[in-house]
């Protein structure tokens, strides 16, 4: 079929032997005409995606509002032009003009244009590499260019119909979500048979990952075409999840003394050989042998493939350079010299305490089998107080098979001392005779105005250390999360981060670091849950251009117990778990106070909102485990919050010595037996284990005592300076 390459357009159907003529690839099952279309429909697709990275920068694209685009009054200076003069609210339209002023300016700020260019230069490039890619495979590369030009002059036609219903209620809201996101472009390839149109889709994925890398933005292109050949999100998430295990099954069965041999005829690329060799070294923690070998073909790479009908020589064609490397593969799961261990993870130790991936499926299984849940997305879970060891990774059991989840653990008993205090806090009878008098005001009345009741004031103490420690901390965990990402620790894949609470303020210094490093590509989507992050749209603009997907900002405006703990921040820069993000398209806000009772519920209704929002990959069954936990947890509380204050009978300063002593002695309890753990898997006995841990948790508790005393000062004054002082002192 393929007289050259398998981008050859020589009278395919007519040249080769038997084989290679019962082999399907995009030039024999689509006309000349279709795969001009494909192009196009290409081009197309990454022209939406272009303008809406440009509309992060326009000052005047605020968002989808609330009433239609179409109704008069729609805005402020709407009313103003459609109302009788003496009945128009002028002070509206002033504030509007106001605010429009302002991000007129924020936009025309150097820092702003330099991520706006730096920004698009990095999508054209990505843009050219994938449309001169494809422009080989099925038109000529004048043809790919000429297509690129009509598609950026030619009127699009984003929506269509939705499509057929899908019986499960999640399914339905995850396919309107996409439908929504990424609208469906008109095309005439709709209206192939679905068996040809999963084999283009599938070709797609191939010949995007020849680039040697899944970008955040292939990822989003991906979604377009799936949405624009009327194809589900389920057919794309299981074609990318079996093309994980093929290229994973054929790449381990490369041998290094094939390599050795291939790269002895090959002395053009010694030197990029000899580096890949060495850094594979480390790539069996995900079961990948080192070294270039054999081309997947002779690996079997058409069996794995199969299924969807394209052929193995056009498979191995379309992968090109990756179907021929087991460095490359490596490299594209993160599997290159261990990058989690050895000089990077001592330096991450260093900065922050217990820094680490934590997979939230563990397979004490043969390597053959545990190829089985690697993916070629992935998603990590970022908790925001802990009370057990195992909430590191429990509430993100939610997160699908679709995506290879991960939990990440940082600052342990920084994140226990804080949840243990907030649990504390919430159930005792202090809270509980302070929460009737603030339910009186609004959060941002109560922030503003400092209307906290003076009993809860006289116990803040039991909060206000840990939560000032764990904030500092979080936000040292979100750079080393950055930086960590940036050096490809998960790969060349695309990331998407979910966290909640202090999780979400990691996520919030994740981005903020990755934008100063101009780190384009590498995020699919992030959710904020109950972030206590500042809401300026400054720094949401500059998160906003660095995620290729979606960007949730989850906030419950009842949430007393953030703003109770956040009052001593930078409240005048507004709080992100408190109210929406104004001022920027593609900001999704979700408002989850019919949901959310309180700050603590995040923990247990983490899975439930991640299915409201339409999340793409959920486990439905862990999202009832933790909506029962949620609901037996919260009768748990109100129990423990009454019998306190039938109780009670002591002052708040003693109430708050209580508190204090109870949560030290919960976060020693739990420091000792996972330290005593991680001593016996080190091969020392129980006993010895204890001894050593209790020794070890005891023995640095003074020394943390003053190292939090130190971080605590040490804080910015103004959460509004997050983006610029840190950025001052990292650079310094």
């Amino acid at each position: 079929m393929f007289s050259k390459a398998p981008w050859s357009h020589s009278k395919d159907k007519e040249s080769g032997n038997e084989d290679q003529q019962q082999e399907e690839s995009l030039t024999t099952i689509l006309e000349p005409e279709e795969r001009s279309e494909l192009t196009l429909l290409i081009a197309n697709a990454t022209e939406a995606m272009q303008t809406n990275l440009l509309d992060t920068f326009d000052p005047k694209k605020t968002g989808i509002s609330t009433t239609k685009p179409d109704e008069p009054g729609n805005n402020a200076k709407d009313a103003f032009e459609t109302t009788d003069p003496a009945n128009a609210d002028v002070e509206a339209y002033d504030r509007q003009r106001k605010e429009e002023a302002a991000r007129e300016k924020e936009v025309a700020s150097d820092s702003i244009q330099d991520l706006k260019k730096a920004g698009l230069e990095f999508f054209n490039d990505w843009r050219d590499t994938v449309l001169q890619r494809v422009g080989e495979v099925v038109n000529s590369r004048e043809k790919a260019t000429e297509q690129r030009k009509e598609a950026s002059q030619q009127e699009r036609t984003p929506q269509l119909p939705p499509r057929k219903a899908i019986p499960n209620q999640y399914a339905e809201r995850v396919q309107r979500a996409l439908q929504k996101l990424y609208p469906p472009i008109e095309t005439p390839l709709k209206r192939l048979e679905k068996k040809k149109k999963a084999l283009i889709l599938h070709s797609l994925l191939l010949l995007l990952l020849s680039l040697e890398h899944y970008t955040a933005h292939s990822r989003i292109l991906l979604l377009y075409l799936t949405s624009s050949l009327g194809l589900t999100i389920d057919f794309l998430a299981e074609d990318e999840s079996k093309v994980a295990r093929g290229l994973l099954a054929a790449a381990d069965k490369m041998s290094a003394e094939e390599e050795t041999k291939k790269k002895q005829e090959e002395n053009a690329v010694a030197r990029k050989w000899k580096v890949g060799l060495a850094s594979v070294a480390g790539a069996a923690v995900i079961g990948i042998t080192g070294g270039l070998a054999a081309p997947f073909l002779a690996a079997g790479i058409g069996s794995v493939m199969g299924g969807l009908g394209l052929g193995a020589t056009a498979a191995a064609g379309y992968l090109g350079t990756m179907a021929s490397s087991a460095v490359l593969v490596g490299g594209l799961f993160g599997g290159y010299g261990g990058r989690m261990t050895g000089q990077m993870m001592d330096k991450y130790a260093k900065e922050v305490e217990d820094f680490g991936f934590v997979p939230v499926r563990e397979n004490h299984k043969p390597r053959k089998i545990e190829k089985e849940y690697r993916r070629l997305r992935v998603a990590i879970g970022i908790s925001g107080w802990l009370t057990e060891q195992k909430e590191v990774v429990d509430p993100w059991r939610v997160i699908g098979r679709g995506e290879e989840a991960f939990a990440l653990r940082y600052e342990l008993e920084a994140l226990l001392n804080l949840g243990n205090a907030m649990t504390t806090m919430v159930r005792s009878a202090a809270w509980g005779l302070a929460s009737r008098e603030v339910i009186k005001h609004t959060v941002f009345g109560a922030l503003a105005a400092g209307l906290w009741p003076l009993g809860l004031l006289k116990v803040s103490r039991v909060l206000d250390n840990p939560f000032s420690v764990a904030k500092a901390r979080a936000d040292k965990a979100g750079e080393v999360l950055a930086d960590a990402l940036i050096n490809k620790a998960q790969g060349e894949r695309p990331v998407t981060l979910v966290g909640y609470s202090l999780g979400a303020r990691v996520i919030y210094s994740c981005l903020t670091v990755m934008a100063e490093r101009k780190a384009f590509g590498l995020i699919e989507s992030v959710v904020l849950i109950g972030a206590p992050a500042p809401a300026t749209t400054l720094d949401w603009r500059k998160m906003r251009s660095l995620v290729s997907g979606r960007v949730i900002n989850v906030y419950n405006p009842d949430d007393y117990i953030l703003g109770f703990i956040y009052r001593s921040s930078s409240v005048q820069y507004g709080v992100a778990g408190l109210q929406k993000i104004d001022g920027i398209k593609g900001i999704e806000n979700v408002d989850v106070h019919d949901k959310v009772s309180g700050h603590t519920r995040y923990r247990f209704l983490t899975g439930s909102i991640l299915k409201d929002i339409g999340f793409e990959d959920l486990d439905q069954e862990e999202v009832a485990r933790e909506e029962r936990e949620a609901e037996a947890d919260k009768q748990k509380e109100d129990a423990e919050r009454e019998q306190a204050e039938i109780e009670s009978g002591k002052s708040e300063e003693e109430q708050a010595d209580d508190m204090q002593k109870k949560v030290s002695d919960k976060t020693q309890q739990t420091m000792m037996g996972w330290t005593a753990e991680k001593l016996r898997v080190g091969g020392a006995s129980a006993s010895e284990a204890f001894s050593r841990a209790r020794s070890q948790v005891f023995g640095r508790r003074s020394v943390d005592r003053s190292r939090s005393a130190s971080n605590a000062e040490a804080q910015l004054p103004t959460d509004s300076a997050d983006s610029s002082n840190n950025a001052a002192s990292r650079r310094a």
